[in-house]
């Protein structure tokens, strides 16, 4: 008899949502099928660690900015805040396309032509 923990029961729709969102993402963002689609070792490693690290960089960044609010406000650069510690992590999380290697760590920042 097959017995799901708790951890597990939730983890298998979690995996069903973001792989049936995945497909419906790049459907709906324009991606041209002529494209060279990057290595699936980088969309791995971007899905795995580069994604959840810019969602946590973008929760951080708006805490801060919020937190600096004031400040930022008062010296006239509120906007150039908002850009730096809100607007570019997020696109970095949510905008740009899995596997795009503008994240440290991809195969292809790491080429060297001998």
């Amino acid at each position: 008899m097959l017995v799901f923990r708790p951890r597990r029961a939730g983890l298998i729709p979690a995996l069903a949502l973001t792989l049936a969102l995945s497909g419906c993402a790049s459907q709906t963002t324009g991606a041209r099928s002529d494209a060279p689609s990057p290595p699936a070792n980088d969309m791995f490693f971007d899905a795995l660690l580069c994604r959840p690290l810019g969602l946590v960089s973008t929760v951080v960044g708006t805490s801060l900015f919020v937190i600096s609010l004031p400040f930022s406000a008062l010296g006239g650069n509120s906007e150039q805040a908002a850009e730096r510690l809100v607007m570019e992590p997020y696109r970095f999380t949510f905008q740009r396309p899995l596997g795009d290697p503008r994240c440290p760590g991809f195969s292809g920042r790491q080429r060297i032509d001998w």
